[in-house]
């Protein structure tokens, strides 16, 4: 996983991955959450991608916009 550059210096993210049609996330209590284009739609998906590799507003966008429309959470 890369980790995330938490650019505000308070996320909740600590790192990321990305696949093709998805992003996992992981967050400070080391929970990580798959998101997919499946389960949160494509644009969405797409759109935390650029944030997690931008380092800034992805824990934010989660909590507003995605939070429980996870695939995965391990």
């Amino acid at each position: 996983m890369e980790i995330y550059k938490n650019l505000n210096g308070d996320s909740g993210v600590l790192q990321y991955e990305i696949g093709a049609d998805f992003i996992k996330v992981k967050f400070q209590d080391y929970s990580t959450y798959t998101y997919t284009h499946s389960s949160a739609g494509r644009g969405n998906v797409e759109h935390m991608k650029s944030l997690a590799e931008t380092g800034c507003g992805l824990n934010s966008f989660i909590n507003t916009n995605v939070k429980t429309m996870y695939s995965h959470k391990g």
